[in-house]
């Protein structure tokens, strides 16, 4: 467990390098992101999206000013459910060095308060398939396995 105080906060324009670092630092991100210095701009022009969209809120956990880690929350309106309020969490990933000390569950249980705070009826998320240590963790803080994803690349 991390001893000092954990804040959560909206991710700033400044922290965008260490989110890319943190998505990229595993086997399917290195194959899909491009932590270089300078990065992308590509980067920035997806921050500021996702930055001035209401229904979307990048995050960054830390403590002592540093980035432990991140998640993308993402609020889904829709006519389902009497028109029920949905919420999806995205691209949560901790830092290595603070792996296995509780900042995941911190930062999930925090979107998920987040979520029901906001109205949400029902927090989903997906996982890549062959990440069966993240499906294992998923599960102990009570997600279920309940739909089948699919996705196409449309590249």
């Amino acid at each position: 467990m991390i001893e000092e105080k954990v804040v959560f906060r909206i991710a700033r324009r400044d922290d965008v390098p260490v989110i890319v670092r943190l998505l990229a630092d595993d086997d399917l991100g290195s194959q899909r992101e491009k932590y270089i210095s300078p990065l992308p701009d590509e980067y920035y022009t997806a921050f500021e999206h996702v930055h001035n969209d209401p229904n979307h809120e990048l995050i960054v956990t830390e403590t002592n000013g540093e980035v432990l880690g991140t998640l993308h929350l993402i609020f889904l309106p829709s006519l389902s459910y009497l028109g029920g309020l949905g919420a999806q969490i995205e691209s949560v990933r901790v830092d290595r060095k603070y792996q296995n000390k509780g900042v995941g569950s911190q930062m999930v249980r925090w979107a998920m308060q987040r979520a029901k705070d906001r109205g949400a009826h029902i927090v989903q998320l997906t996982t890549h398939t062959s990440r069966s240590d993240a499906h294992r963790f998923y599960e102990r803080l009570g997600f279920k396995k309940s739909h089948v994803g699919m996705k196409l690349s449309l590249k």
